[in-house]
């Protein structure tokens, strides 16, 4: 079975200009694109072809594993973006993420320190650690929570074709304006419940249970890859399709 990736869940033009349509395009279409061709070479015709991207991310090593995370990667990192998003998160977000780091302000100021300060290429994370608590991250090259047993709630791509043409070597705007503009909200607290469901279930997570804490784990990132979320991608997908027809 051939790895694919689901259409971006908006148009390409939808982020401009906090992120341009060329932007996009590059990304999307090489880098992204660029990862799912590599890692279905690499995997055909051997029992790896039939593992999730989360397995491929937990339990290998080099190239598989670079393109396994890198598809995956970018899948969650689209849809931490909408248009017209950023500022502050909803009530239920907030109440969580205050009490974890004293304040939103201070939230936002280390997600932004681990943005800027994630030397080369890399990743930063807002993510729900095995016990339970909301901590921030970055990681190397194609490094990913999953590899922990954190679940992902929030990321941002700090490598320089994420945002080169846009902001060139200013990565600090790059940061500033997608915590001001980007961020979707709802997708990081739809996460974060999904999350803490997964764990209060006991049917899902057993103790001492490798297998049950698979699932678990899958379940809990589960939203990035459900239905809903591929109906948004196909309907924007659609829109700029048509949008193309009127141009």
């Amino acid at each position: 079975m051939a790895f694919e990736i689901a259409p971006l869940p908006y148009a390409k033009d939808a982020l401009a200009p906090a992120m341009s349509a060329a932007t996009l395009e590059l990304h999307y279409e090489k880098h992204h694109k660029g990862y799912v061709e590599k890692l279905n070479k690499l995997t055909r015709g051997t029992a790896q072809a039939s593992l999730s991207l989360e397995e491929l991310i937990r339990t290998t090593k080099g190239d598989v594993f670079n393109n396994a995370a890198q598809v995956w990667n970018h899948g969650f990192f689209w849809r931490c973006m909408r248009a017209k998003g950023g500022g502050k998160p909803g009530r239920e977000l907030l109440a969580a993420i205050e009490p974890a780091f004293d304040s939103f302000e201070l939230f936002r100021k280390r997600f932004a320190d681990a943005a800027i300060g994630e030397f080369g290429s890399g990743w930063a994370w807002l993510e729900l650690d095995a016990g339970g608590a909301l901590r921030v991250t970055s990681s190397d090259d194609a490094e990913n929570p999953l590899q922990r047993g954190a679940t992902p709630l929030l990321t941002l791509d700090v490598w320089e074709h994420a945002y080169y043409l846009d902001y060139r070597n200013e990565r600090p705007r790059y940061v500033e304006t997608f915590l001001d503009q980007l961020v979707n909200w709802d997708f990081v607290a739809e996460n974060l419940r999904a999350a803490r469901d997964a764990a209060r279930s006991e049917e899902i997570r057993g103790e001492g249970d490798p297998e049950a804490d698979r699932r678990y784990r899958e379940s809990a990132t589960a939203f990035a890859r459900s239905p809903r979320a591929a109906s948004a991608a196909r309907e924007a997908a659609e829109s700029e399709e048509r949008g193309r027809e009127r141009r």
